[in-house]
Protein backbone atom coordinates (compact mmCIF):
# COMPACT_ATOMS: atom_id res chain seq x y z
CA UNK A 1 0.00 0.00 0.00
CA UNK A 2 2.91 2.90 0.80
CA UNK A 3 4.29 2.05 -2.65
CA UNK A 4 1.18 3.58 -4.24
CA UNK A 5 0.48 7.07 -4.39
CA UNK A 6 -1.43 7.89 -0.99
CA UNK A 7 -5.27 8.54 -0.84
CA UNK A 8 -5.31 12.72 -0.08
CA UNK A 9 -7.82 13.18 2.55
CA UNK A 10 -10.36 16.65 2.93
CA UNK A 11 -11.60 16.77 6.75
CA UNK A 12 -15.33 17.98 6.50
CA UNK A 13 -15.72 19.00 10.44
CA UNK A 14 -11.90 19.48 11.40
CA UNK A 15 -12.69 20.05 15.00
CA UNK A 16 -13.78 17.88 17.33
CA UNK A 17 -13.80 14.29 17.04
CA UNK A 18 -11.52 15.06 14.36
CA UNK A 19 -8.54 16.91 16.22
CA UNK A 20 -9.10 14.60 19.17
CA UNK A 21 -8.60 11.19 17.17
CA UNK A 22 -9.45 10.37 13.79
CA UNK A 23 -6.61 12.88 12.29
CA UNK A 24 -3.91 12.04 14.48
CA UNK A 25 -4.41 8.42 15.21
CA UNK A 26 -5.83 7.59 11.99
CA UNK A 27 -4.61 9.28 8.99
CA UNK A 28 -1.63 11.08 9.86
CA UNK A 29 -0.36 7.51 10.57
CA UNK A 30 -1.41 5.37 7.66
CA UNK A 31 1.08 4.65 5.48
CA UNK A 32 -1.66 4.82 2.77
CA UNK A 33 -3.20 8.45 3.40
CA UNK A 34 -2.30 11.77 3.06
CA UNK A 35 -3.71 14.88 4.68
CA UNK A 36 -4.87 17.41 1.77
CA UNK A 37 -7.00 19.50 3.42
CA UNK A 38 -9.25 20.93 6.36
CA UNK A 39 -12.78 22.46 6.21
CA UNK A 40 -14.81 24.06 8.79
CA UNK A 41 -16.84 26.98 9.49
CA UNK A 42 -14.72 29.09 11.40
CA UNK A 43 -11.56 30.42 9.61
CA UNK A 44 -10.12 31.80 12.95
CA UNK A 45 -9.84 28.01 14.30
CA UNK A 46 -8.93 26.40 10.63
CA UNK A 47 -5.70 28.33 10.64
CA UNK A 48 -4.10 26.75 14.18
CA UNK A 49 -5.61 23.45 12.85
CA UNK A 50 -3.84 23.66 9.46
CA UNK A 51 -0.59 25.07 10.92
CA UNK A 52 -0.63 22.15 14.06
CA UNK A 53 -1.02 19.51 11.09
CA UNK A 54 1.27 20.89 8.83
CA UNK A 55 -1.34 21.50 6.07
CA UNK A 56 -1.28 24.61 3.39
CA UNK A 57 -4.93 24.64 2.49
CA UNK A 58 -8.20 25.29 4.42
CA UNK A 59 -11.78 26.14 3.12
CA UNK A 60 -14.62 27.51 5.05
CA UNK A 61 -17.17 26.17 2.90
CA UNK A 62 -17.51 22.30 1.56
CA UNK A 63 -17.93 22.96 -2.09
CA UNK A 64 -14.33 24.49 -2.10
CA UNK A 65 -12.81 21.12 -0.59
CA UNK A 66 -15.14 18.81 -2.78
CA UNK A 67 -13.71 21.05 -5.89
CA UNK A 68 -9.95 20.44 -4.90
CA UNK A 69 -8.27 17.67 -7.15
CA UNK A 70 -5.81 16.89 -4.69
CA UNK A 71 -8.86 15.03 -2.07
CA UNK A 72 -9.42 11.70 -3.11
CA UNK A 73 -11.59 10.97 0.23
CA UNK A 74 -13.21 13.27 2.50
CA UNK A 75 -14.10 12.35 6.35
CA UNK A 76 -16.83 14.17 7.10
CA UNK A 77 -16.99 14.71 10.87
CA UNK A 78 -19.91 17.18 11.44
CA UNK A 79 -23.30 17.45 13.45
CA UNK A 80 -25.45 14.36 12.19
CA UNK A 81 -27.63 16.82 10.32
CA UNK A 82 -25.32 17.53 7.70
CA UNK A 83 -24.44 14.36 6.87
CA UNK A 84 -27.05 13.45 4.00
CA UNK A 85 -26.04 16.67 2.30
CA UNK A 86 -22.67 16.70 3.07
CA UNK A 87 -21.87 12.96 1.83
CA UNK A 88 -24.16 13.07 -1.36
CA UNK A 89 -22.33 16.52 -2.24
CA UNK A 90 -18.78 14.49 -1.75
CA UNK A 91 -20.38 11.54 -3.74
CA UNK A 92 -21.39 13.88 -6.60
CA UNK A 93 -17.53 15.28 -6.45
CA UNK A 94 -16.76 11.49 -6.95
CA UNK A 95 -14.63 11.42 -3.06
CA UNK A 96 -14.73 8.75 -1.48
CA UNK A 97 -16.39 8.67 2.17
CA UNK A 98 -15.84 8.18 5.59
CA UNK A 99 -18.76 9.26 7.37
CA UNK A 100 -18.64 9.72 10.95
CA UNK A 101 -21.62 7.65 12.60
CA UNK A 102 -24.67 7.99 12.96
CA UNK A 103 -24.52 7.56 9.65
CA UNK A 104 -27.52 10.42 9.68
CA UNK A 105 -30.99 11.30 10.98
CA UNK A 106 -32.81 8.96 9.56
CA UNK A 107 -33.39 5.46 7.42
CA UNK A 108 -34.52 7.55 4.77
CA UNK A 109 -31.14 10.08 4.64
CA UNK A 110 -29.00 6.71 4.93
CA UNK A 111 -30.40 5.02 1.95
CA UNK A 112 -30.36 8.48 -0.19
CA UNK A 113 -26.40 8.48 0.44
CA UNK A 114 -26.23 4.90 -0.21
CA UNK A 115 -27.72 5.42 -3.51
CA UNK A 116 -25.81 8.35 -4.49
CA UNK A 117 -22.37 6.26 -3.51
CA UNK A 118 -23.25 3.74 -5.56
CA UNK A 119 -24.28 6.52 -8.91
CA UNK A 120 -21.04 7.85 -8.83
CA UNK A 121 -18.85 5.09 -8.35
CA UNK A 122 -17.28 5.77 -5.00
CA UNK A 123 -16.50 3.87 -1.48
CA UNK A 124 -18.68 4.57 1.61
CA UNK A 125 -17.23 3.98 4.97
CA UNK A 126 -19.53 4.84 8.41
CA UNK A 127 -17.26 5.38 11.63
CA UNK A 128 -18.32 2.19 13.92
CA UNK A 129 -14.05 2.25 15.03
CA UNK A 130 -15.08 -0.15 17.68
CA UNK A 131 -15.39 -3.31 15.34
CA UNK A 132 -11.85 -3.07 14.77
CA UNK A 133 -10.79 -3.31 18.68
CA UNK A 134 -8.11 -5.98 19.06
CA UNK A 135 -10.30 -7.35 22.31
CA UNK A 136 -13.81 -7.43 19.85
CA UNK A 137 -11.70 -8.96 16.70
CA UNK A 138 -10.41 -11.58 19.36
CA UNK A 139 -13.73 -11.84 20.41
CA UNK A 140 -15.42 -12.23 17.10
CA UNK A 141 -12.39 -14.91 16.48
CA UNK A 142 -13.26 -17.35 19.08
CA UNK A 143 -17.26 -16.86 18.37
CA UNK A 144 -16.80 -17.70 14.76
CA UNK A 145 -14.33 -20.55 15.85
CA UNK A 146 -17.10 -22.04 18.58
CA UNK A 147 -15.85 -21.63 21.55
CA UNK A 148 -18.46 -20.04 23.21
CA UNK A 149 -20.83 -22.78 21.48
CA UNK A 150 -24.32 -21.31 20.52
CA UNK A 151 -24.63 -17.58 21.60
CA UNK A 152 -27.91 -17.09 23.76
CA UNK A 153 -27.37 -13.37 24.54
CA UNK A 154 -24.57 -9.98 24.73
CA UNK A 155 -24.95 -6.82 26.52
CA UNK A 156 -23.08 -3.58 25.48
CA UNK A 157 -22.99 -0.58 28.09
CA UNK A 158 -21.89 3.27 27.25
CA UNK A 159 -21.58 5.70 29.55
CA UNK A 160 -20.13 9.10 30.28
CA UNK A 161 -21.20 11.81 31.38
CA UNK A 162 -22.84 14.98 29.29
CA UNK A 163 -24.03 17.98 30.85
CA UNK A 164 -26.18 20.85 29.96
CA UNK A 165 -24.53 22.65 27.31
CA UNK A 166 -26.64 25.52 25.88
CA UNK A 167 -25.86 25.43 22.12
CA UNK A 168 -24.75 22.05 22.03
CA UNK A 169 -25.56 20.38 19.24
CA UNK A 170 -26.06 16.22 20.63
CA UNK A 171 -28.34 18.26 23.01
CA UNK A 172 -30.66 19.70 20.11
CA UNK A 173 -32.95 17.15 18.26
CA UNK A 174 -32.90 18.79 15.27
CA UNK A 175 -29.36 18.51 14.74
CA UNK A 176 -28.38 14.97 16.69
CA UNK A 177 -31.73 12.79 15.80
CA UNK A 178 -31.37 11.93 19.31
CA UNK A 179 -29.29 11.92 22.68
CA UNK A 180 -27.29 8.42 24.35
CA UNK A 181 -28.98 6.38 22.15
CA UNK A 182 -27.99 7.83 18.54
CA UNK A 183 -24.93 8.98 20.18
CA UNK A 184 -23.37 6.40 21.87
CA UNK A 185 -26.07 3.28 21.99
CA UNK A 186 -25.41 2.94 18.00
CA UNK A 187 -22.16 1.67 18.63
CA UNK A 188 -23.61 -1.05 20.75
CA UNK A 189 -26.19 -1.89 18.17
CA UNK A 190 -23.51 -2.02 15.70
CA UNK A 191 -21.42 -4.73 17.69
CA UNK A 192 -24.53 -6.63 18.74
CA UNK A 193 -24.97 -7.03 14.59
CA UNK A 194 -21.22 -8.03 14.05
CA UNK A 195 -21.75 -10.91 16.42
CA UNK A 196 -25.41 -11.93 16.15
CA UNK A 197 -26.18 -11.11 13.07
CA UNK A 198 -29.58 -9.41 11.67
CA UNK A 199 -32.28 -8.26 14.19
CA UNK A 200 -36.18 -9.30 14.42
CA UNK A 201 -37.39 -7.47 16.82
CA UNK A 202 -37.11 -4.27 19.28
CA UNK A 203 -38.01 -3.38 22.59
CA UNK A 204 -36.81 0.26 24.03
CA UNK A 205 -36.91 2.87 26.56
CA UNK A 206 -35.64 5.61 26.15
CA UNK A 207 -36.20 9.09 29.04
CA UNK A 208 -34.35 12.21 30.31
CA UNK A 209 -34.07 11.74 34.02
CA UNK A 210 -30.72 13.75 35.12
CA UNK A 211 -30.51 16.90 32.66
CA UNK A 212 -32.72 19.01 30.98
CA UNK A 213 -31.76 19.54 27.89
CA UNK A 214 -34.59 18.11 25.22
CA UNK A 215 -32.88 14.90 23.92
CA UNK A 216 -32.75 11.61 26.22
CA UNK A 217 -29.96 10.88 28.91
CA UNK A 218 -30.80 7.58 29.44
CA UNK A 219 -31.35 4.48 27.11
CA UNK A 220 -31.94 0.61 27.02
CA UNK A 221 -32.62 -1.17 23.93
CA UNK A 222 -34.05 -5.00 23.99
CA UNK A 223 -32.74 -6.76 20.54
CA UNK A 224 -33.81 -10.18 19.40
CA UNK A 225 -31.90 -11.57 16.72
CA UNK A 226 -33.18 -14.12 13.48
CA UNK A 227 -30.56 -16.25 15.00
CA UNK A 228 -32.54 -16.72 18.50
CA UNK A 229 -30.07 -14.56 20.76
CA UNK A 230 -31.32 -11.62 22.96
CA UNK A 231 -29.38 -8.58 23.16
CA UNK A 232 -29.01 -5.76 25.62
CA UNK A 233 -27.83 -2.27 24.87
CA UNK A 234 -27.61 0.37 28.03
CA UNK A 235 -26.44 3.87 27.23
CA UNK A 236 -26.10 6.67 29.13
CA UNK A 237 -25.70 10.18 29.30
CA UNK A 238 -25.66 10.74 33.32
CA UNK A 239 -23.15 7.68 34.35
CA UNK A 240 -19.83 9.09 35.11
CA UNK A 241 -16.69 6.94 33.86
CA UNK A 242 -15.82 5.36 37.76
CA UNK A 243 -19.73 3.62 37.61
CA UNK A 244 -19.18 3.12 34.22
CA UNK A 245 -17.84 -0.42 33.08
CA UNK A 246 -18.45 0.32 29.17
CA UNK A 247 -17.77 -3.18 28.16
CA UNK A 248 -18.83 -6.11 25.97
CA UNK A 249 -20.53 -9.38 27.33
CA UNK A 250 -20.92 -12.27 25.28
CA UNK A 251 -22.29 -15.50 26.66
CA UNK A 252 -22.87 -19.06 25.16
CA UNK A 253 -23.83 -22.52 25.95
CA UNK A 254 -20.06 -23.24 26.51
CA UNK A 255 -18.59 -20.51 28.28
CA UNK A 256 -18.92 -16.30 28.20
CA UNK A 257 -17.03 -13.47 26.97
CA UNK A 258 -16.68 -10.37 29.10
CA UNK A 259 -14.27 -7.02 28.03
CA UNK A 260 -13.94 -3.82 30.22
CA UNK A 261 -13.38 -0.30 29.15
CA UNK A 262 -13.15 -1.40 25.34
CA UNK A 263 -16.42 0.59 24.60
CA UNK A 264 -15.31 4.23 23.77
CA UNK A 265 -12.72 5.91 21.90
CA UNK A 266 -9.65 4.30 23.68
CA UNK A 267 -7.69 1.90 21.85
CA UNK A 268 -6.97 -0.02 25.24
CA UNK A 269 -9.03 -2.72 27.40
CA UNK A 270 -9.20 -6.18 28.75
CA UNK A 271 -10.65 -9.25 27.84
CA UNK A 272 -11.97 -12.31 30.21
CA UNK A 273 -12.70 -15.44 28.66
CA UNK A 274 -14.54 -18.06 30.53
CA UNK A 275 -15.18 -21.97 29.49
CA UNK A 276 -17.33 -24.47 31.44
CA UNK A 277 -14.34 -26.67 32.63
CA UNK A 278 -11.43 -24.40 32.20
CA UNK A 279 -9.90 -21.48 34.52
CA UNK A 280 -10.65 -18.35 33.75
CA UNK A 281 -8.18 -16.65 31.58
CA UNK A 282 -7.21 -13.23 30.96
CA UNK A 283 -6.71 -12.70 27.14
CA UNK A 284 -4.68 -9.85 25.47
CA UNK A 285 -4.16 -9.80 21.80
CA UNK A 286 -1.93 -7.27 20.37
CA UNK A 287 -3.49 -3.75 20.40
CA UNK A 288 -4.68 -2.00 17.65
CA UNK A 289 -5.48 1.37 17.35
CA UNK A 290 -9.03 1.70 15.92
CA UNK A 291 -8.89 5.13 14.12
CA UNK A 292 -5.68 4.35 11.71
CA UNK A 293 -7.92 0.55 11.37
CA UNK A 294 -10.56 2.41 10.11
CA UNK A 295 -9.09 4.33 8.10
CA UNK A 296 -6.75 1.93 6.26
CA UNK A 297 -9.60 -0.18 5.71
CA UNK A 298 -11.34 2.39 3.54
CA UNK A 299 -7.99 2.38 1.84
CA UNK A 300 -8.29 -0.76 1.04
CA UNK A 301 -11.55 -0.63 0.01
CA UNK A 302 -10.86 1.71 -2.53
CA UNK A 303 -7.72 0.36 -3.78
CA UNK A 304 -8.79 -3.07 -3.77
CA UNK A 305 -12.21 -1.92 -5.41
CA UNK A 306 -14.52 -3.83 -2.35
CA UNK A 307 -16.45 -3.04 0.45
CA UNK A 308 -15.64 -1.49 3.60
CA UNK A 309 -16.05 -3.50 6.56
CA UNK A 310 -18.40 -0.70 8.28
CA UNK A 311 -20.14 0.17 4.90
CA UNK A 312 -23.13 2.20 3.81
CA UNK A 313 -25.20 -1.06 4.35
CA UNK A 314 -24.04 -2.43 7.30
CA UNK A 315 -24.47 1.05 8.70
CA UNK A 316 -28.18 1.31 7.43
CA UNK A 317 -28.80 -1.69 9.39
CA UNK A 318 -27.80 -0.14 12.48
CA UNK A 319 -30.33 2.92 11.95
CA UNK A 320 -33.20 0.87 11.54
CA UNK A 321 -32.37 -0.76 14.55
CA UNK A 322 -32.13 2.76 16.64
CA UNK A 323 -34.87 3.79 14.77
CA UNK A 324 -37.02 1.32 15.88
CA UNK A 325 -35.69 1.48 19.29
CA UNK A 326 -37.19 5.37 19.30
CA UNK A 327 -40.79 4.29 18.09
CA UNK A 328 -40.70 1.58 20.41
CA UNK A 329 -40.22 3.53 23.46
CA UNK A 330 -42.59 6.48 21.81
CA UNK A 331 -45.58 4.17 21.63
CA UNK A 332 -44.57 1.72 24.24
CA UNK A 333 -44.55 -1.57 22.78
CA UNK A 334 -42.41 -3.99 20.53
CA UNK A 335 -41.55 -3.10 17.06
CA UNK A 336 -41.03 -6.11 14.28
CA UNK A 337 -38.50 -5.32 11.75
CA UNK A 338 -39.00 -5.52 8.26
CA UNK A 339 -37.10 -8.79 6.70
Amino acid sequence: MSSLKPIGWGIIGAAGIADRRTIPEGIIPSPGSRLVALMGPHEDKLSPLAKKYGVSKWYTREEDLLRDPEVDAVYIASPNYLHRRQAVAAAEHGKHILCEKPFAMNVRECRDIIASCRRNGVKLAVGFMMRFHCCHQEALRMVREGVLGNLVSARVQFGCWYPDMPGAWRQIPEQSGGGSLMDLGIHGIDLMRMYLGDAVQVLAFNDTFSMRYPVEDSSLVAIKFKAGAYGIVDSFFNMPRPGARNGLELNGTKGSIVTERTIGQESTGRLRLEVVGQAAKEVSPQPVNIYRAEVEDLVRAIREDSEPLNSGQEALKDQEIAMAAYESSRTGRSIRLKA
